[in-house]
């Protein structure tokens, strides 16, 4: 996988406003409407060994309520009995029970280790389907919310081994096959691991696929394999099929790419996966490096030549690591110590002070930089795009939700941009523009900043507001600048105030947990254990 050229994201100016003046509260009532669920809905809590941030982003903040945007106002959520069931909203007046429309064929509960129930809308007629246990299901299901024509039918059903999740999927059609991708999510053991959280996540891009011109059945054709460090904020197919785009803090690598599975069958994935040989940290002040020692090493199998320039490790009369630094040391200073988890700490005081380091030795590519919290929070995300061929790094800022804009292309997602929020439509297709600015919720990026109970984020599809939900009750609506009926002015300025950006808040009737957050252009959808909400925040002309 080689490196491209740095791409960026290119603001389009007509769409920011530099004169935007905040949000007024607004005290108008909005209409709220309340369904009691038939049964609870599927939550699947965080286990004893399900303790890293990583478990918690993936799982521990899933959303369980599911917009199909294919179709208007239409949302999903699995029960405890395993049914999925759907509410269409055409009247919010006349409102029905939702309805089910398919049972999972397994027993959710009699599976210890299994993760919540996911579900993903890959085309107007195609589901994809997890049932939490490590099975994978691709459903043809008619025109749905059409009574004549919508059944929901398994067309492929599949143990794909430890449980997953589902983030994304698309049906590729041609004139000789039928293809579902889609990108399942791991987090998984990493026994090796001795300074990370000992887990690492798994990205699996399974191509399920079936000739048009005989009467076979699906199956998996293509099985590819990408491993980082953190749970990715966005992970999408292109439309082509033909890659991946990705938003995550650290990057991913396929350790198995491109290849038919069965000559995939009898190899070690782990083989292929290069742990580093030493991991490094800096401050302003120094470094930090850690090396995991063989078993039974004592100090005098340890010797270490500290020059103002240069470092020599050797271990067991081995040379372990030797090279010019990046920067000159307090070569006198410099110390190392064995720890009692059986690894050497080196601690290098570093000449020049508030001097990064990119790398510790100059050309050694061995080691692996972790940062701490004030620096990951400094460098903010990196927006990575993935082909099996190429890896794009993009400097962006701090991620804040995703929102399916046309079902056709890929999701866009919302990006801090000083103070607003930006959000941004992938056009995998366009290799100069590849990320095109849509749309601007002004001040956004500032005022969501202040939410510290924030759970989910989301936006209408037409942008006309945006919308954030705290973990108990209270829901805060963000709209767009529109026109005032009355005449305002602004008084330190002088001016009149042509146009207003509300905001209103909604207080939910429960004290249960919310568990899943949609907003489509009139409504959101607010999903409890037991409740499902309707708020109906634009009336459409």
């Amino acid at each position: 996988m080689e490196v491209a050229a740095n791409c960026s994201l290119r603001v389009k100016r007509p769409l920011l406003d530099p004169r935007f003046e905040g949000y007024k509260l607004s005290l108008e009532p909005l209409p709220c409407y309340q369904l009691e669920l038939d049964a609870a809905v599927a939550e699947v809590k965080l286990r004893d060994d399900q303790y890293t941030l990583e478990h918690m982003h993936a799982f521990g903040m899933y959303n369980y309520l599911h917009c199909d945007s294919w179709y208007q106002d239409s949302v999903y959520y699995i029960d405890t009995l395993g049914r999925i069931m759907n509410l269409t909203v055409m009247l919010d007046t006349a409102l029905g029970k939702p309805r089910e429309v398919f049972r999972l064929p397994t027993d959710l509960t009699a599976c210890d280790n299994r993760l919540c129930a996911s579900i993903h809308f890959s085309s107007s007629t195609w589901v994809t389907l997890s049932d939490g246990t490590g099975r994978l299901y691709v459903i043809g299901t008619g025109e749905r919310g059409n009574s004549a024509s919508e059944k929901w039918e398994i067309m492929f059903n599949e143990e794909l081994g430890d449980p997953f999740i589902i983030i994304h999927s698309i049906s590729l059609l041609n004139a000789e096959e039928h293809s579902i991708a889609t990108l399942l999510l791991r987090i998984e053991k990493e026994e090796l691991d001795m300074k990370g959280s000992g887990f690492y996540v798994s990205l699996e891009w399974v191509t399920i696929s079936k000739k048009n011109k005989d009467n076979k059945k699906y199956e998996i054709i293509k099985h590819d394999i990408l491993r980082g460090k953190s749970v990715p904020h966005y992970a999408a197919i292109e439309p082509d099929g033909n890659g991946l785009m990705i938003v995550s803090y650290k990057s991913f690598t396929f350790v198995q790419a491109g290849q038919d599975l069965e000559e995939n069958m009898d190899e070690d994935i782990s083989e292929k996966i290069k742990e580093p040989l030493y991991y490094w940290q800096q401050t302003e002040d120094d470094l930090t490096v850690t090396i995991r020692l063989p078993e039974d090493s004592t100090k005098e199998d340890i010797q270490i030549q500290f020059l103002p320039d240069h470092i020599n490790i050797v271990l067991k009369d081995h040379q372990f690591l030797e090279g010019k630094l990046y920067s000159s040391i307090d070569h006198e200073s410099s110390t190392w110590i064995i720890k009692e988890s059986n690894s050497l700490e080196i601690s290098l005081i570093k000449k020049n002070e508030g001097l990064t380091w990119p790398e510790l030795v100059i050309g050694d590519k061995q080691g692996e930089l972790i940062r701490d919290s004030a620096q990951c929070a400094a460098i903010a995300e990196r927006l990575v795009h993935l082909t099996s061929e190429e890896l794009v790094n993009l400097g962006s800022n701090q991620y804040l939700f995703s929102v399916i804009v046309d079902p056709k292309e890929m999701p866009c997602f919302c990006l801090r941009h000083d103070v607003d929020a930006l959000l941004w439509q992938p056009h995998s297709s366009k290799q100069d523009d590849m990320w095109e600015h849509i749309a601007t919720f002004n001040a956004l990026g500032y005022v969501q900043a202040s939410k510290r109970d924030k759970k989910f984020f989301a936006c209408a599809p037409d942008y006309s507001y945006a919308a954030l939900c705290e973990c108990l009750r209270r829901v805060f609506i963000y709209r767009q600048p529109a026109p005032m009926s009355t005449v305002l002015y602004n008084r330190k300025e002088g001016r009149q105030v042509g146009q207003v950006a509300k905001q209103q808040v909604a207080s939910l009737e429960t004290n249960d947990p919310i568990l899943g957050f949609q907003a489509t252009n009139e409504r959101l959808f607010v999903l409890t254990t037991k409740n499902l909400f309707l708020i109906k925040v634009n009336t459409e002309n």
